[in-house]
């Protein structure tokens, strides 16, 4: 092993040492990111979350860095043995690396569009038509609960209205607006 590290040439030695620490690193955010965990939360600087948009397209991020560098030390390494120049081995490894970064950065960013939230935003139940399950009393006298649905699922939510008439069991309602973020005003479905 010895004989072989000391008869590479400079250049070859600081490829086969690039490629065998970035290589460890790759497979491990592979391993981790097959598993559901997240190799970014090691570098939190990589995060961009710009309100409840998601992660926007990310291009230098520990993950796609360490993509980069393995890609192109292995591609440096293939140019060495094919006996190219040294300026053509390290302009093959660059874009090689290149191109690795930008298909990472958009598997990556397709895989986060494929994230779905599920938390319940009130702000969606605005419109929306559904059914009194517990009795809400008249000029908001008190809480009850409707059954409505939003985002795609069936909500049993707490509810105020001020209609001059309480809210029975099963009476038909709508969403006209939201109080302090968690409760909703409702009134009759007018026919």
């Amino acid at each position: 092993m010895t004989e072989w590290w000391n008869s590479l040439d400079t250049l070859e030695m600081i490829y086969w040492v690039m490629a065998l620490v970035s290589s460890l690193f790759f497979a491990f955010i592979v391993v981790l990111t097959f598993l559901g965990g997240d190799a970014d939360d090691v570098a939190s600087a990589d995060a961009e979350v710009d309100g409840d948009m998601g992660i926007g397209f990310q291009f230098f991020t520990v993950k796609n860095l360490i993509g980069f560098f393995t890609i192109f030390s292995w591609a440096g390494l293939a140019s060495i043995h094919a006996h190219h120049a040294t300026s053509i081995t390290i302009l093959i490894s660059s874009i090689s690396g290149l191109v690795m970064m930008s298909i990472m950065a958009l598997l990556f960013y397709g895989m986060s569009k494929m994230v779905e939230d599920g938390s319940l935003k009130m702000k969606n139940a605005i419109g929306a038509i559904g059914e009194v399950y517990l009795p809400v009393q008249k000029e908001r006298g008190s809480i009850g609960k409707i059954q409505i649905k939003v985002q795609g699922s069936l909500r049993e939510l707490e509810a105020l209205t001020d209609e001059p008439e309480d809210l029975q069991r099963g009476a038909v309602i709508k969403v006209i607006e939201i109080i302090n973020d968690e409760i909703l005003l409702v009134e009759k479905l007018k026919k």
